[in-house]
């Protein structure tokens, strides 16, 4: 009920501004009183994936606290693990506004947001700062300005400064909001990033003392060949992990609803189907060689329970979570035990 009356709230605002005073209040309030209107008291659910132990298999998906600025916030909601980012070498400010949009009769959102964020070293600074007892994700990609052809040293450059920090690393190569962005997805291109990301993980590890895992973030809108491809290539480079799905350009099932035709990544409930589909073809050609987490329009524990059944091992939400709230993670939490 609380929620429902903030949301209310917060749905009068233009939505970018609804999310950044959300995220200054979730920064301001932790610790202090006020987080009891989002604090949960939840059982742990712990899964082991890729090495590591999760308090429970719901993450926060990346996009939603792209500096990291409240981490300890999400995990006062109940959070098993947080994905901070996407995150670029240099500070940039992303996309004209407005750049974000409610389908709210799908429960939908639209971004153009083009990795808008304060730059790696401010990240990193948060994440060191947060006393979250979960596991921190940290998503990395390229800045806008960085030729495509030179796009893998903005990755590197990343991968060097997050590594220590980090729980598991996310290659997001997925983005429909950067220019050429998802042609890393592809080919020769693709091998060549993750072979020179995998050998850097190496020597990372080699110089902590600390495996810290891989994984990919792929988009829903790729043909039945092309995921066979990455598949293919995740399992020669040893990637730990991947992450189906990013935001969809398909507009099928919100054609006619308010904002449907604005440019950008759609999430929410109109990726549900496709994304768990394409966790569904991941996972019979990977065969259990590489743990997914699925992510896409995951509103409900209904909605993760197909995720899980398809062959996700963790889950991660993001417009659910801002359509309904912390309760989400609590009802996923208390009913997704496929055990």
């Amino acid at each position: 009920m609380i929620y429902r009356l903030a949301r209310s709230a917060m749905f009068q605002l233009d939505p970018e501004k609804a999310h950044d005073l959300a995220i200054k209040n979730f920064s301001r309030f932790t610790g202090t009183p006020l987080d009891i209107f989002y604090r949960q008291n939840l059982p742990d659910r712990p899964v082991e994936v890729m090495g590591l132990k999760f308090k429970n298999p719901v993450g926060l998906a990346a996009g939603l606290d792209k500096n990291g600025e409240c981490i300890d916030a999400f995990g006062a909601m109940g959070f098993g693990f947080v994905e901070v980012g996407t995150v670029t070498p240099k500070p940039q400010p992303g996309n004209d506004r407005p750049r974000l949009f409610r389908v709210k009769p799908a429960e939908g959102i639209i971004n153009r947001f083009g990795f808008n964020n304060k730059g790696v070293d401010q990240l990193v600074e948060n994440v060191k700062k947060a006393t979250f007892d979960g596991i921190i994700g940290i998503n990395i990609g390229k800045n806008k300005d960085t030729p495509l052809e030179k796009g893998v040293d903005d990755y590197l450059i990343c991968m060097d400064k997050v590594y220590e920090h980090a729980g598991y690393i996310v290659v997001n190569i997925s983005s429909p909001n950067t220019p050429g962005l998802r042609n890393l997805q592809y080919g020769e291109a693709l091998d060549d990033l993750l072979t020179q990301l995998k050998a850097r993980q190496k020597s990372l590890a080699e110089k902590f003392g600390r495996y810290v895992p891989l994984t990919l973030k792929i988009a829903p809108d790729l043909e039945d060949h092309e995921l066979i491809q990455i598949a293919d290539s995740l399992i020669r480079n040893e990637i730990d992990g991947v992450i189906g799905t990013n935001t969809t350009l398909d507009r099928t099932l919100v054609q006619g609803m308010p904002h449907c035709d604005e440019a950008g990544g759609l999430s929410g409930r109109p990726l549900q189907h496709r994304s768990t589909e394409v966790i569904r073809m991941l996972n019979h050609e990977i065969k259990g060689q590489i743990p997914i987490i699925g992510v896409g329009g995951i509103d409900s524990a209904i909605a993760a329970r197909e995720k899980l059944l398809a062959g996700a091992s963790l889950v991660q939400v993001y417009s659910g979570f801002i359509y309904h709230g912390p309760k989400l993670v609590k009802d996923i939490v208390l009913n997704c035990d496929l055990r």
